[in-house]
């Protein structure tokens, strides 16, 4: 039976959060002297002098009718990397607990955790890119507090296999399972946030940077139980998201079908550039995608990478990175920039 009591760590359970101006009072209307702001207005144009919302209380309403959950399962931060920080800071106890990562995936779960002196376990993917399962349970021990899992995966994108998942979900019982869903927009799975209510141990990552295009606003969300979103709630900065950003996510939130324009665009485009690329004799190997990404082995990729760079053509060399020898990772481009990336490896 898992017990979130039992994963987070005991000071973090009774530690006594900051209360902000905002935490007193949150209401709109009224003369309000209680936060030291400046009272005149800002010394640009636009209202700027008043702190924002420390929970966004509005957009988490919009989100989530959208995401089909309620809005005390929603933590909205700086990034995914806020939350993947706070979610280790919350449950991990340095050079006590470790949490387990499958390589190749995101490098921000191990930085964070070495940033905070917490072991980092690996069980590498299959050669397939899929998970493990018996030797990832295996090697989980009672001080693993998270499981990481990156599905559609980056580096590889391609979408994890459901059960595998689910399968760790039942039996890992003493930690979280996090399940970064940065690409599930180009994905044709369900996401797991409607799997919330049915496993306490489930966390779920998502990010405004890829198929909504509000990468420079730095915007991530993690949903989980409403309990834990209180942990995070309870350890992040006050005002952790501006008001600036709260009001462009707020009218962003609107333009659905707009982000749902782009993902069938950015999918179309994927289709035509892995046809393209199976064409070229340096091709090796295309592995599947269900992101909006593609990761594909070339006979060099890296005098290829730096071929590309002399171009001006910029991807991202793999080639270090366990699993994905020569392999370099292309992000899915306009038409037009597609089109020169294939002109360059023509050249090339």
């Amino acid at each position: 039976m898992f017990s979130l009591s039992n994963v987070i760590r005991p000071h973090i359970l009774t530690l006594t959060p900051y209360a902000s101006a905002r935490d007193e009072y949150s209401g709109k209307e009224g003369t309000f002297l209680d936060a030291n702001e400046n009272p005149y207005g800002s010394v640009i144009s636009g209202n700027y002098n008043r702190y924002p919302d420390p929970y966004q209380a509005a957009v988490k309403e919009k989100l989530g009718e959208i995401k089909g959950v309620r809005p005390a399962q929603i933590f909205l931060g700086n990034g995914s990397d806020e939350a993947i920080d706070l979610v280790i800071r919350a449950t991990c106890e340095p050079q006590k607990d470790n949490i387990l990562i499958l390589p190749p995936t995101y490098g921000m779960y191990k930085v964070c955790a070495d940033v905070q002196n917490i072991e980092v376990k690996q069980v590498p993917l299959t050669p397939d890119f899929q998970v493990d399962t018996k030797k990832v349970l295996e090697t989980a021990d009672k001080h693993t507090k998270i499981i990481w899992i990156c599905s559609p995966n980056n580096p590889s994108g391609n979408i994890i296999e459901r059960n595998a998942i689910l399968h760790i979900l039942d039996n890992f019982k003493t930690g979280l399972v996090v399940v970064d869903e940065a690409y599930i927009d180009f994905a044709t799975e369900d996401s797991f946030t409607k799997l919330l209510d049915t496993y306490p141990n489930l966390v779920v990552l998502q990010t405004f940077s890829k198929a909504w295009g509000l990468a420079a606003l730095r915007l991530g969300m993690a949903f989980a139980s409403d309990e834990f979103i209180k942990i995070l709630n309870k350890i992040k900065y006050p005002y952790n998201l501006n008001g600036v950003t709260q009001k462009l996510l707020y009218a962003a939130l609107g333009k659905e079908n707009k982000k749902d324009k782009y993902v069938k665009q950015i999918l179309k485009e994927r289709k035509r550039l892995h046809k393209k690329l199976s064409e070229l004799s340096i091709v090796k190997h295309i592995y599947p995608s269900d992101s909006n990404q593609l990761l594909v082995k070339f006979t060099d990729a890296n005098a290829l990478f730096h071929f590309l760079i002399e171009q001006k053509v910029i991807t991202r060399n793999r080639s270090n990175v366990i699993l994905c020898e020569d392999c370099i990772r292309i992000s899915i481009g306009t038409q037009k920039e597609n089109d020169t990336l294939l002109k360059a490896l023509k050249k090339y």
